[in-house]
């Protein structure tokens, strides 16, 4: 194995190779090749997603924006404070469980991982980084949004996107503003959410916090994952006649409620979705855009005014891939990584841990703002509200990202 200064175990080191074969071509020996510098050994960095079981879209997706961004680091020259090191992949699947991830963190620190990218889900995230401690592994949360990840106090664990108590925060003070600008004020709600950490912590935040803002929260239903028929959920909503319907769950199911909630002809002014796994993806609107039309979300999102961030998706977008949270945020994950390791100039754990803490990385084709990490937390990241408007996912909120104004009653 080779350390960081290149020096092999029980081996000649750069300095004492240099020295002996400059002692050797001193004695005059004929036929002796120029000294070569040796090739710097990679960077490992570990990807761990689910490319397998019922989230295998959206693990699919976070894989591929990891691999964009390394392919594009290694083209621009690698690590250059290790002497150009190019990064190579060591894929993982979690299948969507969380001991599954566990086991490959387990398998790629045998291997001799320098850095972990993971998980997308909550809960694979939370057990990913937790098996990454054992060994300091540097480790950066792509997706998973809980707090639950951070706010162990674990020093080898950061998230650079943000968690959904700012995301919860951002959404319904949004949603104040959009209710305060209609003429048509929605009152009461109603929270349909998956099963899992994500979807459970969003819809516990949430049900706090809308009784803050004036409307009321009638029910809170939870589904499993996967789920196949939401009829008898559409059915209970069309009950109760909420104002405002507020999805909280991954692609296929919030697929699904939407898609049935048009055929059941369930009337609302508003679907506002916090963390919704399909409200802000193109996949969706392209392929159903009258169950779309409307629909307003709280999600990660790009900088649409940024010419870095359009140049991304139009690269992503010529591999044939959907320009999902999923690729763009994963993408970040791994640049933040490589940030770590330039600066540190080692991949020794300590240091990339170090160098990820101070980490000043300048994410401005992201909506953030300057990157300050606190107990690995990036403070600087802020989501943004989208809504479909004739087939586009526009920006909303912020206003100095905005690429279009709210319209709410969705049906106005």
């Amino acid at each position: 194995m080779t350390d960081n200064k290149g020096k092999r175990n029980g081996g000649l080191g750069r300095r004492e190779f240099l020295a002996t074969g400059a002692a050797v071509l001193g004695l005059g020996v004929t036929g002796f090749p120029a000294v070569l510098r040796a090739q710097p050994a990679s960077v490992k960095v570990g990807l761990i997603h689910p490319v397998s079981g019922f989230i295998a879209f959206s693990g699919t997706q976070c894989r591929e924006g990891a691999q964009m961004a390394i392919a594009d680091i290694n083209a621009a020259g690698g690590i250059k404070s290790l002497g150009g090191a190019k990064l190579e992949a060591m894929l993982g699947d979690s299948q969507g469980k969380p001991e599954v991830g566990a086991s490959e963190v387990s398998k790629m620190v045998e291997g001799g991982v320098h850095g972990i990218v993971a998980g997308y889900s909550s809960a694979i995230s939370l057990a990913t980084s937790q098996e990454a401690a054992k060994s300091m592994t540097p480790h950066i949360v792509d997706v998973g949004v809980s707090d639950q990840i951070v706010d162990r106090g674990l020093k080898n664990t950061f998230r650079f996107a943000p968690g959904y108590g700012t995301i919860a925060k951002f959404a319904v003070d949004n949603l104040a503003g959009i209710n305060q600008m209609s003429d048509d004020k929605a009152k009461t709600a109603m929270i349909i959410h998956e099963e899992s950490l994500f979807g459970t912590g969003t819809a516990n935040l949430l049900q706090k916090k809308l009784p803050e803002i004036g409307i009321e929260v009638l029910d809170v239903i939870k589904h499993a994952n996967p789920t196949r028929d939401f009829t008898n959920i559409v059915l209970q909503i069309k009950s109760k006649k909420p104002d405002l319907i507020i999805p909280a769950n991954y692609y296929n199911e919030y697929v699904l409620l939407a898609r049935t909630m048009r055929q059941q002809q369930v009337k609302a002014k508003g679907i506002y979705s916090v963390l919704g796994g399909a409200a802000s993806n193109y996949k969706f609107v392209n392929e159903f855009p009258e169950a779309a039309q409307g629909i307003m979300d709280c999600n990660h999102w790009f900088n649409p005014k940024s010419e870095v961030a359009l140049q991304r998706k139009a690269a992503a977008e010529a591999k044939g891939l959907v320009y999902t949270y999923e690729v763009f945020l994963a993408y970040n994950a791994v640049l933040a990584l490589a940030d770590g390791f330039e600066r540190a100039g080692s991949t020794e754990h300590d240091a990339v841990n170090a160098a990820l803490a101070a980490s000043t990385l300048d994410m401005s084709y992201m909506p953030y703002g300057p990157t300050r990490m606190i107990n690995g937390q990036n403070v600087g990241a802020r989501p943004v509200n989208t809504q479909v408007l004739d087939g586009k996912i526009e920006v909303i909120f912020p206003q100095q990202f905005a690429s279009a104004k709210p319209v709410f009653p969705m049906n106005s």
